[in-house]
């Protein structure tokens, strides 16, 4: 049987952690970055746990998760 191949994409927008969440990178970071408060760019830029039902869909595309 040949090995998992995972689904780059996903492979590349989200990461497990050492206790099993997976953590994703925020949107609306990329342009349009004038009209939006420094506060709200600086918070945009730590990345959140993704959401519980998301969670299964994410680590089905990821072998190792």
């Amino acid at each position: 049987m040949p090995k998992m191949k995972s689904h780059r994409g996903a492979a590349k927008r989200f990461k497990i952690t050492g206790s099993g969440k997976v953590m994703k990178n925020h949107s609306f970071r990329s342009h349009i970055l004038e009209k939006k408060s420094a506060k709200r760019k600086r918070q945009l830029r730590h990345g959140e746990t993704l959401s519980d039902s998301d969670v299964k869909r994410v680590k089905r595309m990821l072998p190792y998760g």
